[in-house]
């Protein structure tokens, strides 16, 4: 019975200790493929920012890319679009991903898979995932059924590229407008693209 009894305060203390290390593993990871995307980033570069030996990172994830996949857990965030008014709902989808992308920390998840969708085939192929599980059915409501996906996808690429061209490439031009001019700007396309 005393072996049961400190056996399971180990036990817990272990699993605390190895929920901590995976944590610490994918902030380190999320930081590092957002800041230089997958190619740039080691194993060995991610194991220095968690403060642990390489080995560990393997033991709990065995490769770069099940890391990578472990990291990319998106969630848009995307409001009730059935309750915006159709006039506002163009400039309401700027303004959403705009207030995302500007309230994303440095490691940001979505940060790191614009970033690495330009190289890396498997990032490319968890953006479309994301933006296609998400805005589209996001949309479908709103804009009704007949070309539905091709509008979802228009708007998708009109968002990712300001995103690309302002937190990426950090465009000057569109670096130093407000969300509020960003949207102002960009509305009357994403309107058109939705109509």
């Amino acid at each position: 019975m005393t072996g049961n009894r400190e056996t399971a305060p180990e036990n817990e203390g272990a699993a605390r200790r190895s929920s901590r290390t995976r944590a610490a593993i994918l902030d380190a990871a999320r930081r590092r493929f957002a800041e230089q995307g997958y190619d740039r980033t080691t194993i060995r570069a991610v194991a220095a920012d968690a403060n642990i030996d390489p080995s560990m990172v393997m033991r709990y994830y065995g490769s770069k890319e099940r890391l990578f996949e472990a990291a990319l857990a998106v969630d848009l965030h995307l409001p009730d679009l059935t309750a915006v008014p159709r006039e506002q709902l163009p400039r309401t989808l700027v303004l959403t991903f705009l207030d995302r992308w500007e309230r994303a920390p440095a490691g940001d998840t979505l940060l790191l898979l614009l970033r690495s969708a330009v190289t890396a085939d498997h990032a490319a192929a968890r953006m479309r995932e994301v933006f296609a599980s998400q805005v589209g059915p996001a949309l479908a409501p709103v804009i009704g059924p007949q070309g539905a996906p091709a509008r979802a996808a228009l708007v998708t690429s009109q968002l990712l590229g300001l995103a690309l061209g302002r937190y990426i490439l950090r465009i000057p031009s569109l670096t130093h407008p407000s969300p509020e001019e960003i949207a102002d700007l960009l509305a009357p396309a994403v309107a058109a693209t939705l109509d």
